[in-house]
């Protein structure tokens, strides 16, 4: 305790005992007044001293607060001028109108005073729009976590750069699991000697560990097509800033060799557990090998994803026994169930249409009710067409369903089957996923990441045409009881035909197999191309959308409707069929308004060009070859705009791997 405060201290029992004093003298004054005057003066003197003492106390406190006050004072100016904390004024207009020294520093700049935060630090602008507190920025390699006083028009800047690599470090070294597959490795090794074998496997396993050698990945052959590595989230980067380039490595090296091999990798990171990392590691490898096989799925914690590769057509990897197995476990779910509900994707083609008669007849063969959710009111002529046809046969017409009605008969015990689409927001009434758990999936599409949430069975098959196709190979396999009529087996056709545009895209040997298979149970192709007759003002309106085309970059075409004009979904995408039939059209793009602010966009290549991927870059999705995406809240222009950009990405990651 500081000495002023003790000499304070004494101040007041020295004023009682003069009090004190006082009072004696008056009494003894009554009985010897010589003793009296003596203390009397004696009083005196004490009263003289303590008036002293305390002068000298009064000017000491002054003298202690004034040399305080000078001390906080020029504490104060150096806390606030050289503190290792940026404190920086700012008016109005966002000038500078004053900052400490520490700021300076972190600018390196000693006359800031004046200058504009615009032309200083474009992120300082950002937090001071969006009024951010506790935004972290980087400046000259510091980073600076910067909180805002928007009354006082203040800015603190704390440095943060040791927390953020710390961060950075301990982000970096999170586990991360994948496991590696061998696409094809069983077809391709199938007929081989063993020294063939050997030297496949060689090959394969020796560029797979000189690549983990070169990102220090630990590998571990599984199977003979099945490989598992550990790493952590920083060499995860590395490898996707090189686009996973060991697909490409892998695929070029076996081509030499005359077996081509592609991987697939599932790949699970995130802040789990090493178990459940595997877990997400393997769903991540089932999506992957659904979307075609030959690239990479990585499945964050959140269920976000995201793709690498797929850049070349999947190969034809289905077989007879996948199809019956599939065919009987369908057999057993209908079995199981009171009814069979079936539904397309919105605005349904010919392929949805049909695959959904075609499904509706396996119930039948299964002697279950079924019932067809269309919704008349948004179809194509082609589609009224054949339901026109369809009048003609009651027994199936009358399964045709609204999707208001549907709703008044599904029970806990129906199953529902949605062909040809595997997202839920592409339904044509997802009100319906909601009313039961028994739901099976049956689509050609490359799987995305928008899925329908647990389904019981899933029959995904990038490689086939069409889900007509693919519902074709199921009824093969269902009791030999009621065969198809003409109207449904040429309602598969038609779903064929449509996809595959007359076969000529995504054919293989099992799509004639399936057409074969129709046409002796007696589809009529003439029939079909009544369907698909068009009128002459659907014609003049395509050509005047295909009219509007414009070459971007080398062999794309992109056209665009009128921004005030609504285009039907199929005419849109019959105008980017037409112009990939055009000499020097390598791909093709076409945008139109769809309703409201939805813009609609259609793509297709002739497989150089993966429009996937740049659908998806955009939220959409589909195949190598035919994907699209509707875009909301845009107009024509900026949904171009986007276009554009993804397309360049697109080109720009081709070129680098």
């Amino acid at each position: 305790m500081p000495s002023y405060k003790k000499e304070r201290k004494m101040r007041y029992p020295l004023y009682g005992i003069i009090a004190l004093s006082a009072v004696l003298l008056i009494y003894i004054g009554f009985y010897n007044i010589w003793v009296a005057l003596i203390s009397t003066f004696l009083l005196i003197a004490l009263v003289i001293a303590a008036f002293y003492v305390d002068k000298k106390i009064e000017e000491r406190t002054t003298d202690y607060i004034s040399t305080l006050s000078h001390r906080i004072k020029k504490v104060g100016e150096e806390a606030l001028l050289n503190m290792p904390i940026g404190i920086m004024l700012y008016n109005d207009d966002f000038h500078i109108e004053w900052t400490n020294t520490f700021m300076q520093t972190c600018f390196n700049n000693e006359n800031l005073i004046g200058e504009s935060i615009y032309n200083l630090e474009k992120s300082i602008i950002d937090i001071l729009e969006k009024e951010e507190d506790g935004a972290t920025i980087r400046i000259n390699e510091r980073d600076y976590r910067v909180h805002l006083r928007m009354e006082e028009k203040l800015l603190y800047f704390f440095d943060v750069t040791e927390e953020v690599e710390i961060m950075k470090k301990f982000e970096d070294g999170k586990a991360v699991i994948s496991i590696i597959y061998l696409d094809n490795y069983d077809d391709a090794t199938l007929g081989m000697d063993d020294q063939a074998r050997s030297e496949l496997n060689s090959t394969v396993t020796s560029l797979l560990n000189k690549w983990a050698l070169e990102h220090d990945i630990l590998i571990k052959r599984t199977s003979s097509d099945r490989f598992i590595t550990f790493y952590n989230r920083k060499i995860l980067r590395k490898l996707e800033s090189s686009k996973f380039s060991i697909l490409d490595t892998i695929r070029e090296a076996t081509a030499k060799q005359n077996t081509p091999i592609t991987l697939s990798l599932g790949v699970g990171t995130g802040d789990l557990p090493l178990p459940e990392l595997g877990i997400l590691a393997q769903s991540s490898l089932d999506i992957a090998l659904g979307r075609g096989g030959d690239q990479v799925a990585i499945k964050l914690a959140n269920g976000k994803l995201k793709f690498y590769g797929g850049k070349t057509n999947p190969i034809e990897k289905r077989t007879r026994v996948r199809a019956r197995v599939i065919s009987h476990a369908l057999k057993e779910l209908m079995l199981e169930s009171d009814q069979v509900v079936i539904m397309g994707h919105k605005f349904p083609d010919m392929d949805a249409i049909g695959a959904s008669i075609g499904v509706s007849k396996i119930a039948e063969k299964n002697n279950r009710k079924s019932y067809i959710v269309i919704d008349q009111t948004n179809i194509d002529k082609s589609v009224m067409r054949l339901i026109e046809e369809i009048k003609a046969y009651p027994e199936l017409y009358d399964k045709i369903i609204s999707p208001d009605n549907v709703l008044d008969v599904m029970t806990e015990g129906t199953l529902l089957v949605i062909v040809d689409t595997h997202k839920p927001s592409f339904v044509i009434d997802d009100r319906l996923l909601d009313r039961t758990d028994r739901i099976v999936v049956i689509d050609h599409h490359r799987r995305s990441e928008d899925f329908i949430q647990s389904p019981l069975l899933v029959y995904m098959e990038p490689y086939a045409s069409s889900t007509a196709e693919l519902v074709t190979e199921l009824l093969e396999y269902q009791p030999k009881n009621g065969n198809l009529n003409t109207i449904e087996a040429t309602a598969l056709l038609a779903g064929i035909i449509v996809d595959t545009k007359s076969f000529t895209l995504r054919t293989g040997s099992r799509t004639f197999d399936a057409a074969s298979y129709l046409r002796v149970r007696g589809a009529d192709t003439v029939l079909v191309q009544k369907f698909l007759k068009e009128d002459i003002d659907t014609y003049i309106k395509r050509a005047k959308l295909i009219e509007t085309v414009e070459f971007y970059q080398d062999g794309i075409a992109i056209a665009s409707g009128n921004e005030n004009e609504i285009y039907h979904p199929v005419t849109v995408a019959q105008a980017a069929d037409t112009l990939l039939s055009m000499n020097g059209v390598s791909a093709s793009f076409v945008l139109s308004k769809r309703n409201g602010d939805t813009i609609g966009i259609s793509a297709r290549s002739l497989g150089e060009v993966n429009v996937q991927l740049i659908m998806e870059a955009l939220g959409g999705g589909g195949h190598l070859s035919n994907a699209a995406v509707q875009l909301e809240g845009i107009n024509v222009v900026e949904a171009e705009l986007k276009l554009k950009q993804a397309i360049d990405e697109y080109i720009e990651g081709r070129q680098e791997s």
